[in-house]
């Protein structure tokens, strides 16, 4: 698992071992800043159930002004700040050890993407996407990955579904604001 491109292009990032974990494959990651690269620069970004960080880490690396890794894994919280270590980025990072959900709930933040990338086949986007809706700028773009069987609502708040993509067995469903007439 590497940075993609940017400042920190190329570095070597610590991935998490273990069947508890997915990292996001490098093409995945790679299609996912296609779609999102106008918005990263100067963007407050939040990775709601981090693993490694390595999707807000590469968000820093394209010029995203700060990032937020959320995670109810000790484990993985240790593995975003050697991340973000390697990389220097953390005076542009903060960290969150806990449940994403109740995040979403608590924060006062609001950012202009967020990367949800939860367990598999838990419903949990289903439970933070409308938290979270209400949390992001009006601009912004909130990212899901899923496998490509799951369904995910058609609006959330003001978000709307913009697009799907499909990656082999992963989907990626991105919401933006809904446009007022």
């Amino acid at each position: 698992m590497r940075v993609i491109t940017g400042e920190a292009r190329g570095r070597r990032l610590v991935t998490l071992e273990g069947d508890d974990v997915r990292p996001t494959t490098d093409k995945v990651k790679e299609g996912i800043f296609n779609i999102i690269q106008f918005d990263v620069p100067g963007a407050n970004v939040l990775d709601l159930f981090a693993g490694s960080g390595q999707l807000g880490i590469e968000a820093i690396s394209r010029g995203a002004k700060h990032c937020c890794f959320v995670d109810s894994s000790k484990r993985s919280l240790d593995t975003v700040k050697e991340n973000l270590k390697i990389c220097g980025f953390e005076k542009r990072a903060s960290t969150f050890s806990g449940d994403g959900v109740s995040y979403a709930e608590l924060t006062h933040d609001v950012f202009d993407i967020v990367f949800l990338d939860p367990p598999y086949r838990k419903q949990i986007i289903d439970k933070v996407l409308p938290i979270l809706a209400g949390k992001v700028s009006d601009g912004g773009i909130i990212v899901c990955e899923t496998a490509v069987e799951e369904m995910l609502p058609e609006t959330a708040g003001d978000f709307s579904v913009a697009r799907e993509y499909k990656y082999g067995k992963i989907k990626i469903t991105t919401y933006r604001k809904n446009k007022l007439l």
